[in-house]
Order: structure tokens, then sequence, then C-alpha cells
């Protein structure tokens, strides 16, 4: 099983994107689950998501898991939240931040000695620039397609655009362009 945490602010789109990847990869026909834990329902509140993703029927329900992903939206979020709770030897973290890496891993203790398997990229400006607001989801699914392998890039953006058909021509472009720059962004 696949198992995915999101670390994130209320409004940031994590639930969104958990939802998003749900539905592509339900597609597959695979099984998914993907839920949110809010702690405070206001805008701006640290809250987390969750997926999980498996050949078979899923019978776990909790929140508690031992992630293969992290994705940290908010890069104030690395320095707040226990980002490494219950990782594993092999948990790839995917972290919002204009900083650089080096930066980032001083700041954050938890971080160091598995540089390996930390990958940044500023998830915010990549959403400024194409869509016009700082929502991090997308920039974030694309980061992970590049990490993971999980889909062929062209794949998952196909994809994406039927799970965003309801939004506007103009706002599913950008988002595509924001899932590239992601992917290739990432490191």
């Amino acid at each position: 099983m696949l198992e995915i945490r999101w670390h994130s602010r209320a409004g940031q789109g994590a639930v969104t994107g958990a939802k998003g990847l749900g539905s592509v990869v339900a597609e597959t026909g695979k099984q998914v689950q993907a839920f949110a834990f809010y702690g405070s329902a206001k805008r701006g509140a640290s809250m987390t998501a969750y997926n999980r993703i498996d050949d078979k029927v899923i019978l776990n329900h909790e929140k508690f898991m031992s992630p293969d992903f992290v994705f940290i939206l908010d890069p104030g979020l690395a320095l707040t939240d226990d980002i490494t709770a219950n990782g594993t030897d092999t948990t790839k973290y995917i972290i919002t931040t204009h900083l650089s890496k080096d930066e980032l891993i001083a700041l954050v203790p938890a971080l160091q000695g598995i540089e390996d398997r930390v990958y940044i990229l500023d998830c915010f400006q990549i959403a400024r620039d194409t869509i016009g607001k700082a929502i991090p989801n997308t920039p974030m699914l694309g980061a992970f397609m590049k990490v993971s392998g999980m889909f062929e890039l062209d794949y998952f953006k196909d994809a994406m655009k039927g799970v965003l058909k309801k939004l506007p021509q103009n706002i599913i472009d950008a988002n595509m362009i924001a899932i590239q720059r992601a992917y290739d962004e990432v490191h």
C-alpha cells in the first residue's frame, strides 16, 4: 500500500489535491482513499490530508500511517509540524520552500541525514506565476509525478484535465503549466 501525508494550511488545496490524485488513480482500477483532518476549520489553520493507494480493498481508515511520501505545501509547516512523524527509512519528503536544500535542512534537524530523500521546489511561486494565486496543490502533484514516477507526466496531465473540468479553460491550462513547471523544477 502506498501512503501519502499532506501538511498544509486550510485553503491551500491539500484536500482538493488529495481528492484529485485519488480520482486519477481510481481511473486505473486501484483502490484509493483521500481524506483530511482539520484542527480548526479556519482558513490558514494547519491541517493534514491523506491518501492511501492499493491494488486491494483498503480496510484501514485511520489517519495514522507510515507514509511513503510527505508533502509540505506551506514552507512554515516544515519548521512547526513534526513532518517526519512515523516516517520510514524510505519515506520521501517533497517540500515547498524558497530556501536551498542546505538552508532548509539546517533549519529542520529531523531532515539531517536523509538529504537524499528530501526534494524541494517553490510551489507557491510556481502557482503565483502560472495560476495567479498561491495555491500550491497542483504544482505539488507535478513534483510528485517526477519524484515517484507513478504516472507518465502527459498521462497525468490529461487525467487532471478531467478532474479540473468544471473550472474555466484558462484555469485548467494554467494548472497544466504549473504541473509541468513543478515537474521540471523539483530537485
